[in-house]
């Protein structure tokens, strides 16, 4: 079956900070390259001369990027926003866009650009992307480095894909993963057919990059995870040509119940 031309889909690019490498003890057994099938440089840790490819360190990753810890404690309930450039207008819908999360979770986000604001927001051509949560505190950033990026927002861009783009990449900040990978996601996969499709443009991505983008799912023990939800912001368009059967997805645009009362568990009310 050949892959869909239209339309383009514009998703997410998961941005897994990498840890520094684990012992042995403390890695999984199911970490190594003997049992990867997909990807064969994909080594244990403790191979001799450590040398692991991004690609295979963030398919190892994948287990902590929605680790519990990545949600903002308490002290942090008012996150300072700084935009590092973009048009003025464009900012401007951003942050009002965003507030959306805040109706539900009793967390606050400041767009003041203070110069230590922990989001950090740029606007370079490309991917869309964010940061998990509190990886945007980690030492390895760069305090001028964006901890979010959307690469394809424009004054021009549609406000339903605004939208959509906007409420998606700032749940990632609040610590949410990508729902398909939720540990309850049972999606039937084509794999060909989308290995096929995200190795073209404007993706460009290795089978790898699709494993660890869209097949691989959390480990339930350390996510703080709903029921599946075909209706998540967090979810990615599915075409039906993407699966076996009828099974699809939309365009989700804006928070579905789920989401709301997912993100008011997480950021409950406070005492």
């Amino acid at each position: 079956m050949p892959a869909p031309a239209q339309p383009v889909l514009h998703v997410c690019v998961d941005r897994i900070l990498l840890p520094p490498l684990l012992d042995p003890a403390q890695r999984d057994p199911d970490e190594t390259g003997d049992n990867n099938e997909a990807d064969s440089t994909n080594r244990g840790v403790d191979a001799p001369d450590h040398d692991v490819s991004e690609e295979a360190a963030a398919r190892r990753a994948l287990r902590l990027a929605a680790d519990r810890r990545k949600i903002w404690p308490g002290e942090w309930r008012v996150l300072a926003v700084r935009f590092l450039d973009g048009n003025p207008a464009i900012q401007a819908r951003v942050a009002a866009v965003a507030q959306e999360w805040t109706r539900f979770a009793n967390i606050r986000f400041e767009f003041n650009n203070a110069p230590g604001a922990p989001i950090r927001i740029s606007f370079t051509p490309g991917a869309s992307w964010s940061l998990i949560g509190t990886d945007a505190l980690d030492s390895r950033i760069e305090p001028d480095a964006p901890t979010m990026n959307f690469g394809w927002l424009t004054p021009a861009t549609p406000q339903d894909e605004l939208q959509r783009v906007v409420l998606h990449e700032f749940g990632h900040a609040l610590g949410l993963i990508h729902e398909h990978q939720n540990p309850d996601a049972a999606i039937p996969w084509d794999k060909d057919v989308v290995y096929q499709y995200y190795a073209g443009p404007p993706n460009h991505w290795s089978r790898t990059q699709v494993d660890v983008n869209i097949f691989e799912r959390y480990a339930a023990e350390v996510v703080n995870a709903s029921e599946f939800d075909p209706q998540s912001i967090m979810l990615y368009p599915i075409p039906q040509e993407f699966t076996r059967g009828a099974y699809s997805v939309g365009w989700n645009r804006t928070l579905s119940t789920t989401d709301q009362e997912h993100i008011a568990r997480v950021y409950p009310p406070s005492p």
